[in-house]
């Protein structure tokens, strides 16, 4: 397979509602519709598990680098970056490799 992914995982802070969690869930879902440029998508918190984990995930597949940043740099996503991811985000850990 080629291609290129994104993952990005995240733990929000502390007083995040469940509400606040399905939010940001229902708006990313929304994204492929949105961005062509989206081969795969999937966004998901975390089944608990392992203790320390993220809680939150969100893995994107694109044909290409150029695609990855056109994703990136869409209005539509930070649309959702801006108004209800970054509000609640503690921490961020993301990693983009050629597949």
């Amino acid at each position: 397979m080629s291609g290129f992914r994104h993952v990005v995982m995240f733990k929000w802070v502390a007083g995040t509602t469940t509400l606040q969690q399905d939010e940001v869930a229902a708006r990313l879902r929304e994204l492929p519709g949105r961005i062509p440029e989206i081969a795969a998508y999937s966004v998901g918190a975390d089944a608990g598990v392992n203790p320390g984990s993220y809680e939150f995930v969100v893995v994107a597949d694109f044909a290409d680098r150029d695609a990855y940043l056109a994703y990136r740099d869409h209005p539509d996503h930070r649309a959702v970056v801006d108004a209800h991811i970054t509000p609640i985000t503690a921490e961020r850990a993301a990693i983009q490799y050629e597949m």
